[in-house]
């Protein structure tokens, strides 16, 4: 959480130091971005695969029937 007394200094900046500010924020951004997925590492996806309970919820929802009877 940003700190009150942070919020005020920033506010009392001149209109090229808060630019600064901003382009700094962002650079830190965009390097934390590119960081996010690591060359070489491997990670989990879902998959559909297997998901019967999930496929029979679908099928009540678009089941006419089913539909009717709770909407």
């Amino acid at each position: 959480m940003v700190s009150h007394e942070l919020v005020e200094q920033l506010r009392r900046l001149n209109r090229v130091d808060k630019l600064e500010v901003i382009q700094l924020l962002v650079a830190d951004l965009a390097s934390e971005e590119t960081n996010l997925i690591k060359s070489g590492a491997s990670y989990p996806v879902w998959s559909p695969y297997d998901a019967v309970e999930a496929a029979n919820i679908m099928l009540e929802a678009l089941n006419p029937e089913t539909s009717r009877n709770h909407g």
